[in-house]
């Protein structure tokens, strides 16, 4: 079977080859997986960089944070062959081996069956992206936000979380405010249903003070760093901010000014190790609540063999909407 395989040169930087490896290659689990469909995610973009963005811990490695596929032997009575499964999180393609690969050996643990209605490929259309945007909605939704209380405010929106973020609002009745520093990407955020285009520099340069007006009820961070302190200074009254990203960095340069004197709550959306019933919940919310005829405007179709140009570009902030890796071949 075919498989990227980030392995160290006499440098101990790590290069990515495409071979053919055997299942005994694959590290221990309980379920194997013909994998159909994976993904591109940032933290893929780390896992396919020299130094391995300080994700990887042993080589060879082959990334691949998500997958979804068809159950080929399982030792596990709650799935059996022929059963589609889809995994995210669980540090899969950092520390164990990930979706890069036309097979997968994991624990039944990490895995969750496919609703009803979603193919594999949708499936990663979604991917760990459009998984996580579920989540922040599901905790904004859980914290009050309802469509009659004002705009939404979507950052880094023409990435992969914020794309599948916006079409879930929008496909709810939200108004959604998205901010995007590609004025091209405009075209596409309305077709993903925003109803406010915002570009980047008007939250870096108008936001000044650690109160602005309130103007969002709700935001689905994606970007984090200097991004999120401005943005909590625009939020109403007790609403809430769903924090996901750290493109823009861990440190927030915020007061704790908005928290006391609006109440604003702020929301980690931590995809990796949710619990299983959360997770199938979820992936049942995507199944009603996500609009499907909008991922095919999302995708960018890839191979194996583009992954490692793609990943570089993911890192700079060059890849819109969702990258679906075929390995269904």
């Amino acid at each position: 079977m075919r498989a990227l395989i980030m392995e160290q040169n006499s440098d101990g930087l790590a290069e990515p080859h495409i071979k053919e490896i055997s299942e005994d290659a694959l590290p221990e689990g309980d379920v194997l997986v013909r994998v159909e469909y994976s993904t591109l995610n940032y933290k893929d973009g780390l896992c396919l960089s020299p130094k391995g963005g300080g994700l990887v811990r042993n080589y060879p490695h082959v990334p691949g944070i998500d997958f979804a596929g068809t159950v080929e032997t399982s030792e596990c009575p709650d799935f059996k062959p022929g059963d589609k499964v889809v995994l995210t999180g669980w540090r899969v393609g950092e520390v164990h081996w990930g979706g890069y690969a036309e097979k997968a050996r994991v624990k039944s643990d990490w895995l969750v069956p496919l609703p009803d209605g979603v193919t594999t490929r949708q499936a990663m259309a979604v991917g760990t992206a459009g998984f996580t945007a579920m989540l922040a909605v599901m905790a904004l939704e859980e914290h009050g936000l309802k469509p009659d209380q004002g705009p939404v405010l979507v950052t880094g929106a023409t990435g992969g979380v914020g794309s599948v973020a916006t079409a879930i609002l929008a496909h709810l009745g939200y108004e959604v405010a998205a901010v995007t520093g590609r004025p091209e990407g405009a075209d596409y955020l309305k077709s993903m249903g925003a109803t406010q285009i915002v570009p980047r520099e008007d939250i870096n340069e108008t936001i000044k003070r650690p109160l602005e007006s309130e103007t969002w009820a709700g935001c689905i961070d994606a970007v984090g760093g200097e991004m999120l302190a401005r943005v909590l200074g625009q939020m109403k009254y007790n609403a809430s901010v769903a924090a996901i990203g750290l493109a823009g960095g861990a440190a927030v340069p915020a007061t704790i000014i908005p928290f006391i004197l609006r109440g604003v709550n702020l929301l980690g959306i931590d995809s990796v190790t949710q619990p299983k019933e959360r997770r199938i919940r979820c992936w049942n919310r995507i199944a009603t609540d996500l609009p499907m005829d909008k991922l095919e405007a999302m995708i960018q179709p890839a191979t194996l063999e583009d992954l490692p140009e793609l990943g570089a570009s993911i890192l700079k902030g060059g890849v819109k909407g969702r990258v679906l890796v075929d390995l269904s071949a």
